[in-house]
């Protein structure tokens, strides 16, 4: 077996493992691209070892779904396949879990009429709003990888020869998911006890709000009564701790929704559903964004805001440092998985209720008004540098720092 063949199956595993964290009689639902085939058939077998009763694999092809937006008629975009959400949310009310290898490329609808890819995203985001809530509710396990496609590598690694792309790619995935070490489930297990650290802190700290300082960036953020930070993983409704994101590197809780004034500027581009946005500022009134520009794509910030009432409002607040694994790799990766886990950052749109205090128990209505905003959607950008500074101010109004040059200094 070679090196990489030995590093697919350890990656496999641990995303089996400790990702979905899949138990004895679990049914396994895999959305994975095509080019991902090998590791997928590693994946499955590593379900099957771990005692899975069932695995479905879900196969996805960017050209396919391009060929949609290029070929299609215009009034189809509103349609969205009406059997897909029962399957999605009978897996999640039957305690199955979900991993989705989601690696879109960030050029995928360069184009393409963009009203196209609008109607057809929030078709999709109103039907499967339920199977969302539980995603957001963590009643069942779920978990984000990536792996290589030669789009996504060639954009990332265009500095290098095409043949090149793809396997410094896979070492990048391995190197930032900790799958270069001798034991990799060990090494996220103290990952992920080093972020439950730094929440604890948080937690313990119970600030009311965060204001952030850097070029083009002068934001005040509070944070609503009972805001719960988390970081690394979490445990749905069955008991079981699943990691919902790797690599995962941030710590993260809701802002308070109608709390939040200034100005905030990004520090990365974002893919946003195969659209780049780049280089653009969000002003907030009462926590509403009133006023957006952008060097790169700004329609598509008009439409994603266009969403509902909640797409204009924040519902999380993220911190990462800048001294940490994947910002130190000093490279764009043009997806908000792997780029939000270099940055400090924000998302636009619902907020995870587990984020507050008894959250998971509330309607809509009880948690706007516990200060959570609710949305179809919910998209991260990335704020954070070697020059933001962040205080926090404490219940006794004392103001004390919290990052300083992009890096931790509260204790």
């Amino acid at each position: 077996m070679s090196s990489f063949e030995q590093s697919l199956e350890k990656y496999a595993e641990l995303v089996v493992r400790v990702g979905v964290n899949l138990q004895p009689g679990q049914i396994l639902f895999v959305e994975s691209p095509l080019e991902a085939a090998e590791f997928t058939r590693q994946v499955v077998k590593k379900a099957y070892q771990a005692g899975a009763k069932y695995v479905q694999v879900n196969w996805d092809d960017e050209q396919v779904t391009r060929n949609r937006f290029q070929y299609a008629e215009e009034s189809t975009f509103a349609y969205y396949p009406e059997w897909i959400p029962p399957t999605m949310e009978k897996l999640a009310e039957g305690g199955g879990a979900l991993l989705n290898i989601k690696v879109p490329d960030p050029e995928l609808y360069q184009g393409i009429d963009s009203d196209k890819v609008t109607a057809a995203t929030k078709a999709a985001a109103v039907a499967r709003a339920k199977f969302q809530g539980y995603v957001r509710n963590k009643k069942f396990s779920w978990c984000l990888v990536k792996a290589p496609t030669r789009a996504w590598a060639s954009k990332v690694f265009s500095d290098l020869p095409e043949e090149e792309r793809v396997p410094v790619m896979w070492e990048t995935i391995f190197r930032m998911n900790r799958v270069d070490r001798e034991n990799p489930i060990t090494a996220w297990e103290e990952h992920i006890g080093r972020l439950k650290s730094v929440k604890t802190i948080l937690n313990e700290k119970k600030y009311t709000r965060l204001h952030y300082k850097a070029p083009g960036t002068d934001l005040s953020v509070e944070l609503p009564e009972g805001h719960v930070w988390h970081g690394g993983g979490t445990t749905n409704d069955d008991g079981v701790y699943f990691v919902a994101n790797m690599p995962t590197e941030e710590v993260y809780t809701m802002p308070k929704r109608t709390g939040v004034e200034g100005t905030v500027t990004s520090t990365k581009p974002l893919n946003l559903n195969g659209r780049l946005v780049d280089q653009f500022t969000l002003t907030f009134e009462a926590g509403r964004i009133v006023k957006y520009t952008a060097k790169l794509g700004e329609p598509y910030l008009k439409a994603l805001f266009e969403t509902d009432e909640g797409a204009s409002y924040l519902g999380e607040v993220a911190l990462v440092p800048h001294d940490s694994p994947i910002s130190n790799l000093n490279r764009v990766f043009y997806n908000t998985g792997i780029d939000e886990n270099a940055s400090c950052h924000f998302a636009v749109g619902s907020a995870y209720p587990f984020t507050l205090e008894n959250g998971t128990s509330m309607t809509k209505e009880e948690l706007l008004a516990a200060g959570a905003n609710v949305s179809l959607t919910h998209v991260d950008f990335m704020v954070g540098s070697a020059e933001l500074d962040i205080d926090g101010e404490l219940p006794d109004g004392t103001v004390e720092p919290v990052f300083r040059k992009g890096n931790w200094v509260v204790q």
